[in-house]
């Protein structure tokens, strides 16, 4: 069998890819050239060269595949979109559905492979016919919520070999292994937005200036101005710069009219959304409503709710506890214990 090896130049591709040669597969090497406009990332050329240094230990061939044009298209430009519609989409989500595991794919296969490998925290376990997404056994390390979008197709030809290890397993295995990276942090930030400043980096993308508006309260009032309702996020406190009396948080935005409305932390829960774009894994589809652990983003911990089946292929999850901060453009992922059932993206809460 023969796995092509996704190189970040982290710790964990490193040891995924030690871990296949030990299994028997026969590894080549690759990193995916995203975006190189930055310093620090996920996807810079310093992690490039790591993952090179750590083919040749390991005497594996490596590749650097061009996805920039694709990575632009696909991730950023829909990065940018979705923020001037006043949504907050999950980038890293985007790049797992069409590069990781869409082009990366494809290349395998043209290569030759029979599978990829990444350095996911997660499990594939082949249950039948279906293959199923299950959480990694570190659940402090799962990373499921990102990987929703995988099709049978894509399952059935990944592997995930740090599936059943710890992040401390992990570095062990790379510090006796020589690795460079052995000790290497993990990197946390949108690879294209290191600093985390996305109004500036919308600004330097689109070449627009987004103009100030209204803080609006609740009643309609304005209370104070903003910088561009484009920089705001549901349930947003820091950088508000408003003096009120008391914390207020973002509870809504209005594109249109360029207004941020402003209000106490009580006035972000709620318990309904409605979500499209769905992929199902553990179904074929969502034809009744059923019982799910429902998590809508990514540092939540799943909760207890329902999930129906609406028209033209949208499904609406109903909490059977109010929720704070649910947000249109963000992923919602369902539960069954520790097996993904499907995540789709929120359009509107309800």
């Amino acid at each position: 069998m023969k796995a092509l090896i996704g190189l970040s130049g982290g710790v964990d591709s490193s040891v995924a890819a030690y871990l296949m040669m030990e299994d028997g597969y026969t590894c080549v090497g690759a990193t995916m050239q995203l975006y190189t406009g930055q310093d620090k990332g996920c996807c810079d050329t310093t992690n490039a060269d790591d993952a090179r240094a750590v083919a040749d230990r390991l005497g594996i061939p490596f590749h650097v595949l061009d996805f920039s044009e694709d990575f632009r298209a696909r991730v950023m430009d829909h990065f940018t979109m979705s923020y001037e519609s006043g949504l907050t989409p999950n980038p890293c989500i985007e790049c797992n559905r069409h590069l990781k595991f869409g082009l990366f794919l494809q290349s395998a296969l043209e290569l030759g492979c029979d599978c990829i490998v990444t350095g996911h925290y997660a499990r594939i376990v082949q249950d039948g016919s279906r293959y199923l997404l299950r959480k990694a056994a570190d659940e402090s390390k799962d990373q499921t919520y990102f990987l929703y979008s995988l099709t049978q197709h894509q399952l059935q030809h990944t592997r995930f070999p740090l599936g059943e290890l710890t992040k401390a397993d992990a570095r062990v295995i790379a510090e006796q292994q020589g690795f460079l990276n052995a000790k290497k942090r993990d990197s946390q930030d949108i690879c294209f937005i290191p600093d985390g400043d996305y109004l500036a980096f919308l600004q330097r993308y689109t070449g627009k200036t987004y103009p100030a508006g209204a803080y609006l309260d609740q009643n309609g009032n304005t209370v104070g101005t903003h910088k561009g309702a484009v920089a705001y996020t549901l349930g947003q406190r820091k950088g508000l710069n408003l003096a009120m009396g008391e914390p207020v948080y973002v509870c809504a935005k209005d594109m249109e009219k360029n207004t941020v409305t402003v209000g106490p932390n009580e006035a972000l829960y709620r318990k309904e959304l409605l979500a499209n774009d769905w992929n199902w894994i553990a179904i074929e589809g969502l034809t009744a409503p059923i019982r799910v652990a429902a998590k809508a983003r990514s540092r939540m911990t799943e909760q207890p709710a329902t999930v129906y089946p609406e028209e033209n292929g949208f499904a609406r999850v109903v909490f059977d506890e109010p929720q704070r901060a649910l947000t249109p453009g963000q992923a919602v992922v369902l539960y069954d214990g520790d097996t993904v059932i499907g995540g789709g993206t929120i359009t509107e809460i309800l």
